[in-house]
């Protein structure tokens, strides 16, 4: 019987061996025989919703190569923008397709995370599998009737039961667009880019160019990536599902439809992170990590038995009755202007690019900077009345339901605008912590943070909106700029002048200011504070 054989099966059977490792080497020999060609890629069939898909992996380079923009699909050629890569929407195309458009800003910064980060990874895509006869009315493959005779996928099964085997991508009959995955092509492809060509043009939106070209050169030098390591990047693979543009038994509109449908579906399902779940999840960004580790370890906000939660894990905001003292979202940011100043090159270089993770022992002393600082936060009056006070009493203005202190350091905004200003005066200015919070204490003391909701407050008009009677949170800059005064930290006269205006101008509303005695004055007449 082996004599009639090809010669490698012949000798795995004249091999004395178990049956069940000569099983496995000639499935081995069988798969490279079929899939060396490049012109077929061994998947997993599979069902659901009465759709069928045939999952398998590429090559990085391959996928940037053979599969194409969604937007570039022949249903909607004569719509397509090739500057843009996007579809022009008016009112033929608006109903073909509910395709978002692609923000071309990004494609810098995942060109960098692929590049530069040693653990990244993207999930896998879907594409659309069509061939040229779906778009040819009167193709032998359409019946009399406008239906598919057969699907685009072509898949030929390698076992009974039909679930693998083999899909045919043929470059000559086969062309492929990405449904669900369009930014993580675009990456690809540029990363594809900068490899060939050493350099690759940052864009707007609209994929105008802007700013200096991202190189291969600022990469080995600002993030140490060997050129070997770059060099290997193609051949890195990507999971990829394949759905056919036309099903046996469509017709070309039923399979418009369905191909939209699960775009838009798929979309739907892919409710983004906020941005409290990016603070938890976010390993690489430093001061992400260093507020995760403060609002676990510290007194103020550690979770305890005995006591409220003090951190909104999730939410952005702390809505009127809610017991918690800060968000997570509020810490980071506190972390990032606070410690920015010390350790400014745990941002990125470029906005929208990742940053890299920076070493223990930086981390730690991150870590031990902001609790000093929260040390010292928590010996503030305001916040000793914890002990005794919940955090919608300190938080509500008078005017609320039952009352309330109206006290900025219980609003994220104010607990944001204090530990920027903190920052740049300990960090940029040179200002000592104990001498900065002995100032502190004292203004505390003397109600400089409560019932901001009254015009004896320098913070009415400023964090307080006298005209909607809620936070303003669009004065935060200017409440930062107050406090880094207060504390001694401006010393040129023109920038005091500045704050003045500035002061009286948020203090005006319809051509009248209010003074700090309640009382309309002149603008000129608005001074500011003595420095504590």
């Amino acid at each position: 019987m082996t004599d009639t054989l090809p010669d490698p099966i012949a000798e795995i059977y004249s091999q004395n061996i178990e049956p069940e490792y000569r099983d496995k080497k000639l499935l081995t020999l069988l798969l490279n025989k079929y899939l060396g060609k490049n012109e077929q890629i061994l998947v997993q069939r599979t069902e659901m919703g009465n759709n069928h898909a045939y999952i398998g992996s590429v090559t990085l380079e391959w996928f940037a190569d053979r599969v194409n923009f969604a937007s570039a699909l022949p249903l909607l050629h004569h719509k397509y923008n090739p500057k843009t890569d996007n579809i022009e929407i008016d009112a033929d195309s608006i109903d073909e397709i509910k395709q978002r458009p692609l923000d071309w800003s990004r494609q810098a910064a995942l060109v960098q995370y692929l590049a530069v980060r040693e653990n990244h990874k993207f999930p896998p895509v879907l594409v659309v599998i069509n061939q040229p006869w779906v778009d040819n009315h009167k193709a032998q493959e359409w019946d009399k009737k406008g239906q598919a005779k057969k699907t685009a996928a072509e898949f030929t099964p390698v076992d009974e039961a039909g679930k693998f085997g083999l899909l045919n991508i043929t470059e000559k009959n086969v062309t492929i667009y990405a449904l669900d995955g369009q930014h993580r092509l675009m990456g690809v492809k540029g990363l594809m880019e900068l490899l060939k060509t050493g350099s690759l043009q940052r864009y707007r939106k609209d994929k105008s160019p802007y700013g200096s070209s991202l190189s291969i050169d600022d990469l080995v030098e600002q993030y140490g990536v060997s050129p070997a390591h770059l060099q290997s990047l193609p051949q890195e693979k990507i999971g990829i599902e394949f759905i056919s543009a036309v099903a046996v038994g469509e017709t070309r509109e039923q399979a418009r439809r369905r191909v939209r449908s699960i775009f838009v579906h798929v979309n739907l399902m892919a409710v983004p992170l906020s941005k409290g779940q990016l603070a938890q999840l976010n390993e690489d960004d430093g001061f992400s990590i260093v507020a995760r580790k403060i609002a676990v370890i510290h007194p103020l906000l550690e979770q305890r038995e005995d006591r409220n939660h003090r951190v909104n894990w999730d939410s952005a905001t702390v809505a009127t009755k809610s017991t918690v003292l800060t968000t997570l979202q509020a810490l980071k940011e506190m972390s990032e202007r606070y410690l920015g100043h010390k350790y400014p090159h745990w941002k990125p270089l470029d906005k929208g690019l990742i940053p890299i993770r920076p070493e223990d022992e930086e981390l730690e002393s991150g870590i031990q900077h902001f609790q000093d600082l929260f040390d010292n936060l928590a010996a503030l009056p305001s916040y000793k009345l914890l002990e005794y006070e919940d955090t919608p009493q300190l938080r509500r203005f008078n005017f609320e339901k039952d009352g309330g202190e109206g006290n900025m350091l219980f609003r994220p905004v104010g607990q944001v605008a204090l530990a920027q200003a903190l920052g740049i005066a300990i960090f940029k200015k040179g200002l000592s912590l104990k001498q900065i919070f002995k100032k502190l204490n004292q203004f505390d003391r003397q109600g400089g943070f409560s019932g901001i909701e009254y015009p004896q407050s320098l913070w009415y008009g400023v964090l307080y909106d006298p005209n909607k009677k809620r936070i303003q949170v669009a004065g935060k800059d200017l409440a930062v700029r107050l406090l880094v005064y207060i504390l001694g930290g401006v010393e040129d006269s023109m920038e005091r002048a500045k704050l003045r205006t500035d002061l009286a101008k948020a203090r005006t509303t319809e051509n009248q200011t209010i003074g700090f005695d309640g009382k309309f004055v002149e603008p000129k007449e608005v001074g500011l504070p003595k420095v504590l």
